[in-house]
């Protein structure tokens, strides 16, 4: 076939049926991962014990590494839901940046709330907060619901414990620590650049308000927040806020240390970096947070109701686990195979940077299935084999592409897609894609492009020409909003 190696061919039979399956058929990604990888060991070339065991051993190694992680993550998520915390920590950041900047504080609660909170509770929980802001009209509805949105969603695809960035962080064997800080860091400039896309849209729909709520409506649904956040017994913000950053300082700590004593060996072996090196691995900065989360935002909570509320968040994460297990088997099998070696080969040849495969990879698959976990999962499975054989690649960036390319371009089969739409009230097809499908791929355009500037920095493989993809793409947008401001004048 062309004159390309049996491994080779075994993948690309393999990741087509994959596509075709989640696409075409009512087979779940999960079992659908199973099925590529069972094709991709023996068409490829493996016997049936062997590409059994590749399956065992790749979803096992990977869950073994950050299933722990994962299920403690939205166990914290779940505390932070139901305790009020998420609506605390928008409150507060309203009356902090005070009037008119209303959708950077909405921005900023969704930047930190998306971390441990799925991005589609969160977005149910904190909207009314984006309504009762909309006073009388003087806010535009749309401007509030765009930028809260923003902050949720660049977070919840680059940021663990998010289950996908765990997954992605996993799959590439990179520090989760690290993983946490620089997403975290390269999280900013996208929420940045959605919210003054939000801000444009105030001026392409100045009627928005109108055509959604009466000004009645709208001052009713102010008065009827400011009434009960005065009422509601909500945690105050420094309770809201520390089972989210506890594990965030702790990892940063160990971080440090680490650094310190690769330089110092004596310190590696005095008790203090013992100790800051148990309490900051992430298991166990999650497991720390999970009971601060317990005893200081649900103090009141009998032991039955506490439960219920950890296991809440367990069930929500199961289907999540199972995938990131089958993109681990996917990965071991490639591995195995030897298709990611010799696909490392080719990937070496081309004019482009070895990081750009993620996140090209990630950014098809979320434009044809529409989910970002699966996406970036994908992205990692069949990628981390093939990096891994190539001398030079940072495989902590490589993990950030795959993590940015699931941004691209949210859909009508992103559910995220229709839980913004529907309730902001937007039924007109143009309008939606307006509304949420440029934003995030404005998000997607500049994630990419700081991926890719990071790796010319940082790594010696990258190319200014990395940039022509997703810097393309966000020029072509900005001409179009361009061409619609001057339709608005």
């Amino acid at each position: 076939m062309f004159g390309l190696p049996i491994p080779i061919i075994g993948l690309l039979i393999a990741v087509f049926v994959l596509v075709y399956l989640v696409l075409k058929t009512r087979v779940h990604a999960f079992i659908a991962m199973l099925i590529a990888s069972a094709m991709a060991g023996l068409i490829g070339g493996m016997s049936v014990n062997d590409t059994l065991s590749a399956i065992t051993k790749g979803f096992g190694g990977t869950l073994g590494g950050i299933g722990i992680v994962i299920g403690l993550g939205v166990m914290m998520g779940s505390v932070l839901e139901v305790s009020g915390a998420a609506e605390k920590m928008a409150y507060s950041f309203i009356k902090f940046l005070g009037k008119k900047k209303e959708e950077w504080a909405l921005a900023i609660t969704g930047y930190v709330v998306s971390i441990p909170i799925f991005v589609d509770s969160a977005f149910v929980i904190l909207y009314p907060v984006a309504k009762a802001l909309a006073k009388n009209g003087k806010r535009s509805l749309l401007t509030l619901g765009v930028a809260l949105a923003g902050g949720l969603v660049v977070t919840h695809h680059t940021v663990p414990p998010t289950p996908g960035p765990l997954g992605v962080a996993g799959l590439f064997g990179v520090d989760l620590g690290a993983m946490l800080l620089v997403g975290m860091g390269l999280a900013i400039l996208p929420v940045v650049g959605i919210v003054l896309y939000a801000k444009w849209l105030d001026k392409k729909y100045p009627t928005f308000n109108q055509e959604t709520f009466t000004p009645e409506e709208l001052k009713q649904k102010f008065d009827d927040y400011i009434e009960s956040r005065e009422k509601k017994n909500l945690p105050s913000l420094g309770l809201s806020l520390l089972p989210i950053v506890l594990p965030i300082v702790l990892i940063f700590i160990k971080a440090i240390f680490d650094l310190v004593a690769k330089n110092n060996a004596q310190l590696s072996e005095m008790g203090i970096y013992q100790f800051l090196s148990f309490i900051g691995h992430p298991m166990i900065a999650l497991a720390i947070s999970v009971l601060v989360a317990v005893y200081a935002l649900l103090p009141n909570a009998d032991r039955n109701a506490t439960a219920l509320h950890l296991e809440e968040g367990v069930k929500s994460a199961g289907i999540i686990l199972l995938v990131t297990g089958a993109g681990g088997a996917l990965g071991a099998v490639l591995r195995e195979s030897g298709a990611g070696a010799q696909l490392a080969e080719q990937v070496a040849s081309l004019p482009i940077s070895p990081i750009l495969i993620p996140f090209i990879v990630s950014t098809a698959v979320r434009f044809i299935q529409g989910s970002g976990t699966v996406a970036m999962i994908t992205a990692a499975s069949i990628s981390a084999p093939i990096l891994a054989q190539i001398p030079g690649v940072n495989m902590l960036l490589a993990a950030q592409a795959a993590t940015m390319g699931s941004l691209f371009f949210g859909y009508f089969n992103d559910s995220l897609f229709w839980v913004v739409n529907r309730m902001m009230g937007i039924n007109d097809v143009k309008k939606q894609m307006i509304v949420w499908s440029i934003p995030t791929t404005i998000a997607w355009a500049i994630g990419g492009s700081l991926v890719i500037f990071a790796n010319l920095i940082f790594s010696n493989d990258g190319s200014a020409f990395d940039l022509i993809f997703p810097l393309g793409i966000l020029v072509a947008i900005m001409l179009y909003v361009r061409h619609q401001n001057k339709d608005l004048k």
